[in-house]
């Protein structure tokens, strides 16, 4: 049933316990206490809101930023992980496998924004190897959501 649960908050963070208990057939009591002891023991980490920015005033930059980094001989990549996400401009970082070892999202006010983080702040990170950014021009789906709805576009049919 947790996971259910889980499911149904990672879908809509504002749906309730009454509506869960509904779609569960379960006492909204006993959803309230299994939410209460999943937030107490961190596996709800918190709520967010999923907000379509290219509609906002002032967008923010944002980049991603892939980073080798030569692993530390009792941390691994832990250390350099844990500094790097430390910066206010990581919004999200990722270990991952393939050509490079960090996946980091950015944001910046400007481009000069996240380019002055890249260099000043991560690149001289002692252990990280190299960097690639790229910038995040739209944003068409997050968290398992469709953002744009844009018209279907229809060919027009061509007769002889």
């Amino acid at each position: 049933m947790e996971k259910d649960i889980l499911r149904l908050l990672s879908e809509n963070g504002r749906i309730t316990a009454a509506e869960i208990a509904e779609r569960l057939d379960k006492s909204e009591d006993k959803i309230k206490n299994i939410i209460e002891k999943l937030e107490s023991e961190g596996i709800i980490k918190g709520y967010k809101a999923i907000i379509g920015e290219s509609d906002l005033p002032g967008n923010m930059v944002r980049a991603i930023i892939e980073v080798r980094i030569r692993p530390e001989r009792d941390g691994g990549f832990n250390h350099i992980a844990e500094r790097i996400g430390k910066f206010n401009e990581v919004v999200s970082l990722y270990l991952v496998s393939g050509g490079y070892d960090l996946q980091l999202e950015v944001q910046g006010d400007t481009l000069q924004d996240v380019a002055e983080f890249v260099s000043s702040k991560l690149a001289t990170i002692d252990g990280v190897i190299s960097t690639a950014t790229h910038f995040l021009l739209k944003k068409y789906k997050e968290s398992g959501l469709i953002l744009h709805n844009e018209e279907e576009y229809e060919r027009l049919k061509v007769t002889p």
